[in-house]
Order: structure tokens, then C-alpha cells, then sequence
């Protein structure tokens, strides 16, 4: 396979369907933000902790508490949220990322920051039209149930994106689930998802993230009725070690053009698979061969230390797939974006083009 250079990865046109908005926080703001509330008794986080969050090791910790941190201590204000989706949005352009879709919990934000879900979309909304004035990128903000919250809490959350949704309707096209998945699985959150659907929104969940059971996949899809997957590693687990059931359940996503948005920088098996075996066993190169439609994300870019860019860039040098495999994810990406089909259209008209002419001045057609 002949290796493609580093700009191809920084030119590719890319759109970004899985990243969560707090993951992003540069740690400039963070510092700022602890500084901020830093008071005679002391900062509510040490700068050597500051300085463990942006420390990417052979085995890194997960970033789980910096999200909590950043809503259970040091955001209190929505413009706090429109900060970070300016800074995130400018960082993705300049990477050429054309569209992202982006994770909030909305939860989160009431119950510990005090952002109301109406205050904090209304701040956000404009920082993402400012954006897309400014650098051409255009986004869709992902409300995400709390999944370590309760099933009301979850049902509430969506009755608020049901409630808000006039005059954001181009704003917010679905919802998903994030935070710790073990001992939540996605059928606790059903009556939250099936009010969403009634109501015409898209749906998405994290499942098959921490080596959780295969069956949190199929439950989300067969019960939650998503439209695609966030993770879902632990399908290939189930290819292998229950194929009777497996093999039927992959082929149900295919027909429905449910695609998985992979993170090829996820901690889970960063620190579980040894190093020397770590992307021969990771589950994402087995993923295709298994007829599972992918496409990857950085989920937490600055927690994980990854751009867009580089993201795609280990899915080559890291899993070995080839340009081809890589002009497939790309279409992937567009198949499962939270668009019109009419700028589906347009933007495989102009990505799928420029990949190829990409890949030939590459010289690894």
C-alpha cells in the first residue's frame, strides 16, 4: 500500500459527526476558567491536574471528569458555551472540516452550571451562524441525554429540545446519549427516545464503547430506533463469539444505512490492548470487513490530542486502511450527516472529486 503523505489528511474535506462540545476546551480556557473561580480557600482544580488532562500517555486516563469538572465547577454562564463552540468551529475549519455535529448535555448544564437548555441554544446557535460566516463551516448541535442521570431526567431533556425547536429546526436535528455507559444501558432512556422520534428528530448513542455488551448496540438500534452509532467496537466481539446473531443484526444496519462514527484515538483500548498489539487488535480495523459502514472522529480533541485530520491519518497509517477504504468513510460521513439531501448531493459532488484528485497528486491511485 503506498503511503499517503501528511497533507492529504489536512487537505481532505472532512465533516466531523462525533465530538463532544466540553471535550474541545482549549487550555487556555480552562486556565482562565479555574482562575476564575479560584477563591481565598483555593482553585477548584490544581495546575498539575490541569496539566494531567492534556497528557496523552501509552495508557491515559479517560476524560470523563474533566467534563464533569468543567459543568460541576467552572462554567456558570451560557456565553461560557459560546465560547467553546467559536473556538471549537475555528479549529475544525482550519483542519477543513466543511460540517460538524457536536455533543452538549443539556442535563448537565442546568442541573450543575445553571444554564437553562433555552439560554444555553440560544448562545450556541449564534456562535454556530457566526461561524459558518466566518470560516464556511456549517454544524448541528447534538442535545445528548445524561445517561448517568435517571430516565425522567432524560425524558425532560428531550421535552426540552421538543419545546425549543421552532426557529432551530436547522440548529438541532436529533439528540444522542453520551457519558458512562457500564450499568446504563440504552433501554433505560426509551421513552425519551420514542418522544424524540414522534417528533421528527434524528436519533444517535454512544454503545459498545467501554467493552460494554454488543447487546447495548442492538438494543439501541432495535429499541431506540437510531439512525447511527456512536462507537458500537463491541459488535466484532459478538461477530465472533455469537455469529448466529451478529451476522443478521449487521446486516439489518446495512439496509438501513446505520453508520458508526469510530474513534480511532478512544482511551478504552488504548489502555486495555497491549501497545506492541494495540492497532492489529483494536476492533475499528476488523470493523469493515465485517460489512459495518464507519467514518472517524476525534470525540474530545483536545483531551485526546487529535485533530480531524489526524484522526483520518491513523485510520491509514495506524489500521492500514487504504485510499480506497478512506474514500468510503468519507462517503459514509456524508451519508450520515444530519443534512438535506440536496447538500448531501452537492457536497459528494465536491468532496468525492477532490478526494480522487487528492489521492492522484498523492501518486497512490
Amino acid at each position: 500500500m503506498a503511503q499517503l503523505p501528511e497533507h492529504f489528511f489536512q487537505a481532505l474535506p472532512k465533516v466531523e459527526l462525533h465530538c463532544h462540545l466540553l471535550g474541545t476546551v482549549q487550555r487556555a480556557t480552562l486556565t482562565e476558567w479555574v482562575r476564575r473561580a479560584t477563591t481565598a480557600a483555593g482553585a477548584p482544580i490544581a495546575d498539575a491536574a490541569i496539566e494531567a488532562f492534556y497528557t496523552r500517555g501509552d495508557k491515559p486516563l479517560g476524560v470523563l471528569r474533566v467534563l464533569r469538572a468543567l459543568e460541576q465547577q467552572l462554567m456558570r454562564h451560557a456565553d461560557d458555551l459560546a465560547r467553546l463552540v467559536r473556538e471549537y468551529l475555528a479549529a475544525a475549519a482550519a483542519d477543513n472540516v466543511r460540517h460538524a455535529e457536536f455533543f452538549w448535555n443539556p442535563t448537565g448544564a442546568a442541573r450543575d452550571s445553571g444554564i437553562t437548555y433555552a439560554d444555553g441554544l440560544a448562545a450556541m446557535a449564534g456562535a454556530m451562524h457566526e461561524a459558518e460566516r466566518t470560516h464556511g463551516i456549517t454544524s448541528r448541535l447534538v442535545p445528548a441525554i445524561d445517561r448517568e442521570g435517571t430516565p425522567r431526567e432524560a425524558l425532560e431533556m428531550v421535552q426540552w429540545v421538543v419545546a425549543h425547536r421552532r426557529g432551530f429546526e436547522e440548529v438541532v436535528a436529533g439528540i444522542g446519549i453520551d457519558y458512562r455507559e457500564t450499568d446504563r444501558p440504552p433501554g433505560l432512556f426509551a421513552e425519551a427516545y420514542a418522544l424524540a422520534r414522534r417528533h421528527g428528530l434524528k436519533a444517535t448513542a454512544h454503545a459498545g464503547e467501554f467493552g460494554c455488551p454488543w447487546h447495548n448496540v442492538r438494543t439501541a438500534v432495535e429499541l431506540l430506533g437510531v439512525d447511527r452509532i456512536d462507537h458500537g467496537y463491541t459488535v466484532v466481539d459478538a461477530a465472533r463469539e455469537e455469529p448466529e446473531a451478529a451476522r443478521p443484526f449487521i446486516d439489518r444496519c446495512t439496509e438501513r444505512g446505520i453508520v458508526f462514527t469510530v474513534v480511532p484515538t478512544n482511551s478504552y483500548y488504548l489502555r486495555t490492548l497491549p501497545r506492541e498489539r494495540w492497532a492489529a487488535e483494536h476492533p475499528i480495523r476488523a470493523m469493515p470487513g465485517l460489512g459495518i459502514a464507519i467514518h472517524p472522529n476525534t470525540d474530545d480533541p483536545t483531551l485526546h490530542l487529535v485533530t480531524p485530520s489526524e484522526a483520518w491519518r491513523k485510520m491509514h497509517v495506524d489500521f492500514g486502511f487504504d485510499a480506497a477504504a478512506l474514500r468510503g468513510f468519507t462517503r459514509h460521513g456524508i451519508d450520515a450527516a444530519w443534512v438535506d439531501e440536496a447538500t448531501k448531493a452537492r457536497w459528494r459532488a465536491g468532496f468525492l472529486p477532490a478526494f480522487d484528485a487528492l489521492v492522484a497528486g498523492a501518486g497512490a491511485a
